[in-house]
């Protein structure tokens, strides 16, 4: 009886985890975008004096295609600062998390283009494939394929390889590792990481409470805590300390341990997965987001 019962668990602990390949890319679309005027659920809402001015905005779309397709997709892109000055100003390339659309993450963005002073940095952020406007649907291949493209934008609007700021979060940190370990069409100078996964055997055994073999439940191949041992950028970790969808022990503490250049972290007391900007303090994060950039 006893093993009939553990059967049953685990036939269920299975069938949960057997979503995270469909969960991981919680998508949801738009029509258009609303940013500041949207009204839907936001992890924060900053006050007037982080606002963007209209002509600092400029939302357009590129097309991605990974060498095994045959037709390119349609993503969409919001950059914030001045175009013109792209050849001289340091940007920060955001790519956010696993929900939803960029008008969930606008209050990110804006907060990431006040860090040194009013729109000090340029930012840059889009949707992947599926989310909000985008076309098509994500896969991991995908999600590097189009965080090139938004780097081959910028490179061709003239930015150096040291001004480029690579910003991962919790599912921005795969292809934010990736293309810092194995650069493409630019080398990010250096690379900023909140809540990120260590790899899809971590993520497993975190979402089922049991120790699995990743290939079990998943086909993600997924693995920043090895991919990161080949990235030689400038880190700084910033990690909520009571994250329960991203642990801090067995994520994102893992990744930092395995990186073997030059780190700095940033541990969030009381912060969860989702408000770790919030719990820091929006004057402390940004003047530490300053301090690393900065830092020779």
């Amino acid at each position: 009886m006893k093993k009939h019962i553990l059967f049953i668990i685990s036939l269920l602990v299975l069938s949960s985890c057997l979503k995270l390949d469909n969960n991981l890319f919680n998508t949801q679309k738009l029509d258009a975008y609303q940013l500041d005027n949207y009204r839907g659920e936001q992890d924060f809402i900053l006050d007037e004096s982080y606002k963007i001015p209209e002509n600092k905005i400029m939302l357009f779309s590129l097309k991605s295609q990974t060498a095994d397709e045959n037709k390119a997709s349609t993503i969409y892109v919001v950059y914030i600062g001045d175009t013109a000055r792209i050849k001289t100003d340091t940007v920060i390339l955001y790519c956010h998390g696993n929900k939803w659309h960029m008008d969930f993450y606008w209050q990110r963005a804006k907060l990431l283009a006040n860090v040194g002073g009013k729109n000090h940095y340029g930012v840059l952020m889009f949707d992947y494939r599926g989310y909000g406007m985008s076309e098509g649907q994500s896969t991991e291949a995908s999600l590097y394929q189009d965080v090139d493209v938004a780097m081959q934008w910028l490179k061709a609007q003239g930015l150096d390889d040291k001004r480029l700021i690579v910003y991962g979060f919790s599912l921005g940190a795969f292809p934010s590792v990736e293309l810092c370990a194995k650069p493409r069409n630019m080398r990010p100078y250096k690379m900023i990481l909140e809540a990120p996964y260590a790899n899809s055997t971590a993520m497993t055994a975190d979402a089922s409470g049991i120790a699995l073999p990743a290939s079990y439940v998943t086909k993600l191949e997924i693995d920043n805590a090895a991919k990161i041992k080949s990235a030689t950028q400038d880190l700084l970790w910033l990690h909520g300390a009571d994250d329960h969808y991203c642990k801090l022990e067995t994520q994102g503490q893992v990744v930092y341990d395995n990186h073997s250049g030059n780190k700095e972290k940033a541990i969030i007391p009381g912060a969860d997965h989702e408000n770790v900007p919030l719990l820091f303090g929006f004057e402390a994060y940004t003047t530490r987001l300053d301090a690393f950039i900065k830092k020779p």
